[in-house]
């Protein structure tokens, strides 16, 4: 039987941080580790969890892939997705996907448009996905998983002597073991330089907080309408409130140039969830954790814009008549996708001076994890 390639040991050894000493977790979360970072569960052997949702880059997948990493290739080496791959950092804060009725929005989920609620459900998809690890069936992956005596050895321990009896039921357990890996500290430490501030034990720089008073401020930019989870405190907050939005985002024209998808083509959104149908929710998507958004673009799920200057001028050309272009591009900004659900009220805030901006950007970049602070420009 094959006793399996110790990527596990290689890659958890070029990664600082608060989990390097299997001890120190579960013996589910452990066994979750060493599935995170397996390639063995791809079709060619070539593409783990790990490939596109990078601890030692923010959780994302770093690579170009040939469109400036703004989609992943899958492990054919062809076959590149149509949306950017969110950082697996702070992704167990986000709740399992339901209505809120006092919101009126959907809510949590995982994936830009919620299709799996939780993340047992998001670390089962990859695998069998034909454009991104592209294993024939679950079964098929189990039997990747049964080459490796460890695994085998930990899966009866953990689940019972019976548990590759079933398939489905090995899968089932694959998947609770990575989503007890990612539920550990390991993704979410908190110890960015803004937590730090929090504690006392760092000072921000003048222009850190002014980005902090504009982003808290609700009669002004109105960032924190969207970007706040905790109303009444400021600590462990996620930076989202993992509702729906439609900001209006454009086609990524680059990158549909290159995945063979097409520019006529639309991404629905949240309405492309299979238990979603109301057209009222059509090009909306998941509002993302800002936790490490620094060093996680390109940004927006299609990856349309490179850098995290352009997102916070895109967001004020909605209020600002002196933002009429991209400066990625130079060119007028594009129209939405979907432009029929658009959220201007939410969108409505005051116009920004370059000041501001540049202000909102710095603080953001304090909310870069310590161990990726060498990440930053």
């Amino acid at each position: 039987m094959r006793q399996g390639l110790s990527v596990v040991a290689v890659m958890v050894l070029g990664v600082s941080g608060p989990i390097a000493a299997a001890e120190e977790i579960s013996a589910e979360a452990s066994l979750g580790r060493a599935l995170y970072f397996d390639v063995n569960l791809s079709n060619n052997r070539t593409q783990s969890c790990a490939t596109c949702h990078n601890p030692a880059h923010g959780f994302v997948d770093e690579r170009d892939n040939g469109v400036g990493g703004m989609a992943s290739l899958g492990d054919d080496g062809r076959s590149l997705g149509d949306r950017n791959a969110p950082t697996a950092s702070y992704a167990s804060f986000s709740p399992e996907f339901h209505w809120n009725e006092k919101s009126s929005e959907y809510i949590g989920g995982q994936f830009h448009d919620g299709r799996e609620s939780n993340l047992e459900g998001q670390a089962g998809g990859p695998p069998t996905n034909p454009i991104e690890m592209g294993m024939k069936d679950k079964a098929t992956v189990v039997a990747r998983i049964r080459e490796n005596d460890h695994y085998v050895a930990q899966f009866r321990q953990l689940y019972g002597e019976e548990i590759f009896s079933s398939g489905d039921q090995a899968y089932g357990k694959m998947t609770e073991a990575i989503a007890a890996f990612e539920r550990t500290d390991f993704f979410a430490p908190f110890d960015s330089k803004y937590d730090r501030y929090l504690r006392g034990e760092v000072k921000l720089t003048p222009q850190e907080e002014l980005g902090e008073a504009l982003f808290f401020s609700t009669s002004n930019v109105n960032c924190s309408s969207c970007h706040k989870l905790n109303q009444l405190k400021r600590v462990r907050e996620t930076f989202t409130n993992y509702e729906y939005h439609n900001i209006g985002v454009p086609v990524n024209l680059a990158l549909r140039a290159k995945n063979g998808i097409g520019s006529g083509h639309v991404d629905h959104g949240l309405l492309e969830n299979p238990e979603i149908s109301d057209h009222k929710h059509d090009g909306k998507y998941k509002v993302p954790t800002l936790r490490n958004i620094a060093v996680t673009g390109p940004y927006m799920h299609n990856g349309v814009f490179r850098d995290l200057k352009t997102v916070v001028e895109f967001y004020d050309q909605y209020n600002n008549p002196m933002r009429k272009n991209n400066p990625e591009t130079g060119q007028p900004w594009r129209s939405p996708e979907v432009a029929k659900t658009v959220n201007r009220k939410e969108l409505k805030a005051a116009r920004f001076t370059d000041k501001k901006v540049d202000a909102l950007v710095a603080f953001m970049r304090t909310l870069t994890d310590q161990r990726f602070e060498h990440l930053l420009d």
